[in-house]
């Protein structure tokens, strides 16, 4: 059965209103459409970019990165070092309350930080590298470290998975990070209507009248947050058409990711605007390997994947030609981010079948069964799967393309099952470069030998090096640090990568103060009315 626009926008919750329709009376929300549909409520235990965004609307952040990649006090007051930069004390800015009415304290923010430090790559590091984390009133609290750690402020402020939101002390201390809280409850600028909540479809929010934003002006994810709209909507449409002209009529205001093959027409319409942002702004398509099951517990096999995976092709197949593709950029901390290097790159810098089935005669490949998990319901990762498979069958691997929507997909990604209950061996991913340009985040490299994600690799050599980059300060050397973890990773074959591109949000050119930044930035949004 044919499904229509209007029967699709009403499944996202999207009502079109007709001229003398009762419903105009109330002002249209702002509605936005993200990628995949929002499943998983919880920022700590889902890795998913959908979580993030609907995290940005009702949690808040102690340090926030700036347009500039600076980090700057969010709501913190600000803090203070000891000389030997081992002692951090920490202030809470004055007025911050949960939705609640709560007042948001120092033990809310140490009990957070401590969840999310059991998930995150860089929390864990940052963690083990603590003396001790405790408040020492209501609205100050301490971090003693034991050892150096060159990076206090990256961890706290980092933007992408997982994002150090801040969570009041009686849900974090009471739930595993691995699970999901059962409530939700934040400090920002948005509250949540979870009654209206439509799992995979759709969700709403009010703005929060409670929330006290910054007197700086916004600035990427910094300075005031100051939500300017009353009722936002966040909703999913499988079909990249609809999403577009849903956003041509008005009946959407902003897509997440706006699609490849309208980008042209888009471009000559006065009413869209397309952003611009660069950098770590621009995404990468990755393969997610399970190193936990055979055959992928083998780095030969890993690397055949490596060498499977041509980036031009991938880039090209999946639409992002000249202007949004980099198909010659190696780097796994992104070209154009402070990490960004050339070492270790000659180990993929020529992807090529032929390597790819050497490898895997090399390393004793039998033709076992290789599951891949395929997102279909991914405008973005949909053609990008299959690119990965066609490649990964020419190479001679016996895939089992299982395909099914990203929610589902993502509830499995994080689980450590045998094949035959569920378990998977390849998931074909895309990240921001906000999660990969740093190391310690970088999902080939962050989560070493920590064994608190589904991927689950741990490289020896690489272990001392990350220590390094962990205590070193001095930029340059740290750079040098990271072209030697890029080396190892590649060595390793940890997490291939398959292609840095730029895949831009769009919205309509009426919303005033959009913060071109890289991912949905709600806040400072004004709609007019129509």
């Amino acid at each position: 059965m044919q499904i229509t626009r209007r029967q699709a926008l009403a499944g996202a919750g999207i009502t079109i209103l007709g001229s003398g329709g009762a419903a105009r009376a109330q002002a249209a929300p702002f509605r936005f459409i993200v990628n995949v549909g929002l499943q998983n409520l919880d920022p700590i235990s889902s890795p998913s970019f959908v979580t993030r965004n609907f995290a940005y609307l009702v949690f808040d952040t102690l340090v926030s990165m700036d347009s500039k990649g600076d980090y700057k006090p969010q709501m913190l007051q600000g803090w203070e070092t000891s000389a030997d930069r081992l002692t951090w004390t920490f202030a809470l800015r004055p007025g911050l309350a949960f939705h609640d009415g709560s007042p948001v304290t120092a033990e809310d923010c140490v009990a957070s930080l401590k969840r999310w430090g059991g998930r995150d790559s860089i929390g864990r590091r940052l963690m083990a590298a603590t003396e001790s984390l405790a408040a020492t009133d209501q609205r100050q609290f301490v971090l003693k470290l034991a050892k150096p750690f060159g990076g206090v402020l990256e961890a706290l402020g980092k933007p992408s998975v997982h994002v150090p939101f801040i969570m009041p002390a009686r849900i974090a201390t009471a739930t595993p990070p691995s699970q999901q809280v059962p409530e939700i409850m934040g400090s920002g600028p948005f509250t949540f209507d979870r009654a209206a909540w439509v799992p995979g479809e759709r969700a709403s929010f009010r703005r929060n009248a409670r929330y006290v934003p910054r007197d700086e002006a916004p600035d990427g994810l910094a300075g005031g947050k100051v939500a300017k709209l009353d009722r936002v909507e966040m909703a999913t449409m499988s079909d990249p058409g609809l999403r577009v002209a849903a956003l041509q009529t008005g009946e959407v205001d902003y897509l997440e990711y706006a699609p490849v093959d309208y980008l042209p027409r888009l471009r000559t319409n006065r009413q869209m605007t397309i952003a611009q942002a660069g950098g770590q702004a621009e995404l990468m398509y990755c393969a997610s390997l399970n190193h936990y099951l055979p055959p992928f517990d083998n780095v030969l096999v890993r690397r055949a994947v490596q060498q499977a995976l041509d980036r031009r092709e991938v880039l090209a197949g999946a639409g992002f030609g000249e202007g949004l593709g980099q198909p010659d950029c190696a780097s796994l901390f992104m070209c154009g981010a402070p990490y960004s290097s050339t070492v270790g790159a000659e180990e993929v810098a020529q992807p090529s079948l032929d390597r790819a089935k050497a490898l895997l005669q090399q390393a004793g490949y039998t033709n076992q069964r290789v599951v891949l998990l395929h997102p279909a319901d991914s405008p973005l990762l949909n053609p990008y799967g299959l690119v990965m498979i066609d490649r990964l069958k020419r190479a001679g691997f016996n895939l089992d393309v299982q395909a099914s929507d990203w929610a589902s997909i993502a509830q499995r990604w994080v689980q450590r099952q045998p094949l035959d209950q569920g378990g998977w061996n390849i998931v074909p991913v895309v990240y921001t470069g906000f999660d990969l340009a740093n190391p310690l985040s970088n999902m080939g490299v962050g989560f070493n030998c920590t064994d608190n994600q589904p991927w689950g690799y741990c490289d020896a050599a690489m272990t001392p090096v990350i220590q390094q980059f962990e205590a070193e300060s001095d930029p340059a050397k740290r750079r040098e640090l990271a072209g030697q973890l890029q080396k190892l990773s590649y060595a390793a074959a940890t997490f291939p990568i398959a292609g840095q591109f730029r895949s831009p949000a769009v919205w309509r050119s009426e919303l005033r103060g959009v913060i071109d930044f890289g991912f949905p930035v709600i806040w400072n949004i004004e709609k007019p009315a129509r």
